[in-house]
């Protein structure tokens, strides 16, 4: 029975790569290029890229706004990359990228890797403040960083040495372009270990910690992704997601996997990004909610002029999905929405597939093969189908702990996800919102989630978030923001008549502010301490 434990997840993922395309014949000359590579990088992204080069030299490997790299091309100038960085790293410290999607950070990484380097992601919304705390705590010797991000060089330490990454213009940085062309192609040693890649949290409030990134045991983890979201080998994948997000990524990361295309523009517009489906004929879409929702706001008649027949998986994570959003862009564009729900430090929980959100459009979906996820009381004992309690999940990607020496609650090898849930009799998780975003209002336990859903589904509404405030006579209560559409009207009291029936007492937002635009951080997260500077104006 051991035996067979241990062999069912290899069977099931040879079965996942081979239906996806991962696995499929070779010449025996390409194979022991493919095992050289292997013992050399280990499953990491430089093994991706030099397979990629084996099998299909010029496929597009990336492709932004200045063009198109090959696969051969991108495993060349990576080791020029590599060489070219060596002598300007002090032994001991990491580099950190502070890139928006293009070319530049996905070649650093790679070229980290091949050296042995720890990466640091950084937000490209960081403050100046933030931004050299993060340094300083990550032990960062070398900085990739936009050119339009210079602004910050200022007040950095003098010893950092920086290197840029996207320019316009002529300028007196080193970039790495520079970095590539001069640098000589020699074969690089094998590192002694491997690269980890530094995720900052992307939590709304304080300075961001670092999340470390486990290994990959083998391919067991993409096969997992794979066996719901399926991609195929080949794809050609609109990365809108940022890089530097645990989703974003993941899309790369599947993406060296799968042989594929990423399609990267440095900056998210809804309408470009339809023209890049057209232009490349996209297959599948990583984005992050509010995404989709600035594609819906686009006229008709504009979404009408972009083909987007090719595009058969559109993947979003990041933040919640609304369930409205999730109907309406259905609607729209097909069943092709995948939800993942999960987080820098647990990975992936579960994934709703077209089917699950045409169902149950408020659902996180099922767990995928190998994933466990448990609804625990406060005691830690599993509560009843159905009722509401503390989310743990475990899976072979569970993040090694924060670079300042914390981590997570765990339970049985079972990791808290921060968030409360429940699941419905089809086994469909629902999550109903945050640990520390629950209030009690009179006396009663409330969800903001659900008071969101409940408004987000007006027609009147385009996008709305809530949230608790202290409140004098019951504690706390619910404030709600609101962004209506282009020409709709509708006013506080309307809002709360609307809804009255579809909520508990307490559940109804005493406060209801109308802005333009909610406030969102550069990942797509709504920033909690922003909406409440509105409520007090």
């Amino acid at each position: 029975m051991a035996l067979l434990r241990r062999v069912t997840p290899s069977l099931h993922t040879t079965f996942v790569l081979v239906k996806q395309g991962v696995i499929g014949p070779v010449r025996p000359d390409k194979l022991l290029r493919i095992v050289l590579a292997w013992r050399r990088w280990g499953i990491t992204p430089p093994l991706g890229f030099a397979v990629g080069a084996v099998r299909h030299a010029d496929r597009p490997a990336v492709i932004d706004e200045r063009g198109a790299l090959s696969y051969a091309e991108l495993s060349q100038r990576t080791t020029r990359l590599a060489n070219g960085l060596r002598s300007r790293i002090p032994r001991g410290t990491r580099i950190a990228v502070l890139c928006r999607n293009h070319h530049g950070p996905v070649e650093t990484i790679v070229a980290a890797a091949k050296l042995g380097l720890d990466v640091v992601l950084l937000n490209t919304g960081l403050s100046t403040k933030q931004l050299t705390d993060v340094l300083a705590e990550q032990r960062v010797g070398l900085l990739v960083v936009d050119a339009e991000f210079r602004d910050h060089l200022a007040n950095l330490p003098e010893d950092l040495d920086v290197v840029l990454a996207w320019t316009e213009g002529p300028t007196r940085h080193t970039t790495l372009e520079h970095l590539i062309a001069t640098a000589p192609a020699r074969q690089l040693p094998r590192p002694t270990r491997h690269s980890r890649m530094i995720v900052l949290t992307s939590g709304t409030t304080g300075t961001p910690k670092g999340a470390r990134r486990p290994e990959p045991p083998g391919l067991a983890p993409a096969a997992t992704i794979l066996s719901r979201v399926p991609l195929r080998s080949g794809e050609r994948m609109l990365v809108s997601a940022p890089l530097f997000h645990t989703w974003g990524l993941a899309a790369f990361q599947l993406g060296t996997v799968l042989g594929a295309t990423l399609v990267l523009r440095r900056k998210f517009d809804p309408e470009q990004a339809l023209a890049a489906v057209r232009r490349h004929r996209c297959t599948s879409m990583f984005a992050v909610p509010v995404m989709l929702q600035r594609i819906l706001e686009l006229p008709a008649q504009t979404r009408a002029g972009y083909d987007h027949s090719t595009l058969r998986i559109v993947a979003v994570s990041g933040s919640a999905l609304p369930a409205d959003l999730a109907t309406r862009f259905q609607r729209a564009f097909g069943p092709v929405l995948y939800n993942l729900y999960g987080s820098t430090e647990v990975s992936w929980v579960s994934i709703a597939t077209p089917h699950d959100l045409r169902v149950a459009p408020s659902t996180a979906g099922r767990p995928p093969h190998g994933t466990t996820v448990r609804i625990l009381d406060e005691n830690g004992t599993p509560v009843r189908r159905g009722a509401t309690g503390r989310i743990f999940a475990g899976n072979s990607m569970l993040f090694e702990g924060y670079t300042n020496g914390s981590s997570r609650e765990t339970r049985d090898g079972l990791m808290s996800t921060g968030d409360l849930g429940r699941t419905d009799a089809a086994g469909r998780l629902f999550v109903v919102g945050r640990e520390d975003d629950m209030i009690v209002s009179g006396g009663e336990n409330v969800y903001p989630n659900e008071t969101e859903d409940v408004i987000a589904r007006l027609p009147e509404v385009a996008e709305a978030a809530v949230i608790g405030v202290d409140d004098a006579d019951f504690g706390q209560r619910l404030a709600a923001f609101v962004v209506l559409r282009a020409g709709a009207e509708l006013d506080a009291e309307q809002l709360r008549e609307r809804v009255h029936d579809r909520l508990s007492k307490f559940a109804v937002p005493r406060n209801v502010v109308f802005l333009d635009e909610l406030p969102r951080n550069a990942t797509g997260k709504v920033v909690p301490r922003e909406l409440l500077d509105r409520l007090d104006r």
